[in-house]
């Protein structure tokens, strides 16, 4: 499994040809999914065949936006098949990776721990410091895909999903919940303020 050459291959042949209307699933986020993934594995200590399933299943996780925007999943499983043979995946290897790309489709349904650790590391930013910064990413995103239309929209619809949103690991729930909580009372706080002043 050569996680180095599919990262290069994904680089060089599917970047290039996302929307640039994915001003929050773009490359940049990808790669902080991986990296994020890999601060959890490395948590707990995560044996080095998985290791490469979360990585792979990381560089592909949103690679079936080149085919369509919601409901993208299956695409990236799609995708998955076609290349990581190539990248020395076996069969079970490869259906494992697809296991963990659907576990991230929303609301999140992980089914195993390493399910759970990707799941995690897509939403890892709702607890961290740069979260507002990403926010107005997606906020960008989803008024181009006419998700929503203002402002307003956005932060009920980010009430929302911080509410109903878990993290499923241990790390995540320790170093990444509170700030989370933090971020929704900010929200709730300025939605009740006078026009959201």
């Amino acid at each position: 499994m050569n996680l180095a050459a599919l990262k290069k291959h994904i680089e060089e042949n599917i970047f290039p040809h996302l929307s640039s209307g994915l001003y929050y699933h773009g490359p940049h986020h990808t790669l902080d999914v991986y990296e994020s993934a890999m601060r959890i594995a490395d948590f707990y200590q995560i044996e080095e065949q998985d290791r490469k399933k979360i990585g792979a299943a990381a560089y592909l996780h949103d690679v079936g936006y080149l085919i369509q925007y919601s409901e993208n999943e299956p695409y990236g499983c799609q995708k998955a098949r076609e290349i990581l043979p190539d990248f020395g995946f076996t069969k079970q290897q490869t259906e494992d990776v697809c296991t963990l790309i659907m576990a991230t489709r929303i609301p999140q349904a992980p089914v195993c721990f390493l399910c759970e650790i990707l799941c995690d590391a897509d939403l890892d930013y709702l607890g961290r410091d740069d979260f507002y910064e990403v926010s107005e990413n997606l906020f960008r995103e989803f008024l181009h895909q006419g998700i929503v239309s203002s402002h307003e929209d956005w932060d009920q619809l980010q009430i929302k999903f911080l509410s109903q949103h878990r993290f499923f690991t241990d790390f995540s729930l320790k170093f990444r919940e509170p700030k989370k909580q933090l971020h929704l009372q900010k929200l709730i706080q300025k939605t009740e303020r006078p026009h959201g002043k």
